[in-house]
């Protein structure tokens, strides 16, 4: 049966389909409220098992992911902007920071065998964005702007859309900071199919 993808993200299931992994679409809603203290991984990786929880079905194997946007690990992480005077702030604290990373956690849950079997897993990225000052990079920020790009992005930007023009390098995972770490996932997935199920409890 094919893969159930417990996000409405169109990127998603882009990044799967195109690695060949047949989907079955099912989003679900999820309180992502961070916690304070809360690392961004450890944010991350419990907001994914909280929808694979949500979306969970028998005899399917369930994937969800969770994105977040961090400068420090001890703040607030930048979720997806309110709106465009949001989306403002979060690339300007972006581009002050220089450098900032990006999180992508997942859970995968099989449910085809006797007991649920988890795998979790999470890559963290480091995006440097280019060194632009005054303003030009006002100029840039309002074109970005105009674009809606940012809209339902974690910090406010798509590193695969026009916001490719923002990002001067990246150190780690592309397809995380796009929203899924695919050579990760896909691992997970061979994992689970190739592992025994568990046995009934006696």
């Amino acid at each position: 049966m094919p893969l159930l993808l417990a996000s409405a993200s169109p990127r998603r299931a882009e990044l799967l389909r195109a690695a060949g992994v047949p989907l079955e679409i099912a989003p679900v809603d999820c309180d992502e409220t961070w916690r304070p203290g809360e690392t961004p991984e450890r944010y991350a990786r419990r907001i994914a098992a909280d929808k694979a929880a949500l979306a969970l079905r028998p005899d399917r194997r369930i994937l969800a992911a969770d994105t977040t946007v961090w400068i420090r690990p001890d703040a607030s992480p930048l979720g997806k902007p309110a709106d465009r005077d949001e989306a403002r702030r979060f690339l300007q604290a972006l581009f002050d920071a220089g450098d900032h990373h990006v999180t992508t956690a997942f859970a995968l849950v099989d449910t085809r065998g006797a007991q649920p079997r988890w795998h979790h897993g999470a890559t963290t990225t480091l995006v440097s964005m280019r060194r632009i000052d005054g303003a030009r990079r006002d100029t840039l920020l309002e074109r970005y702007l105009d674009t809606e790009e940012w809209r339902g992005k974690a910090g406010g930007y798509a590193i695969q859309g026009q916001a490719a023009g923002l990002v001067r390098a990246i150190k780690g995972s592309y397809t995380g900071v796009v929203g899924l770490p695919v050579a990760e996932v896909l691992g997970a997935l061979d994992a689970l199919e190739l592992a025994p199920p568990p046995k009934e409890r006696q």
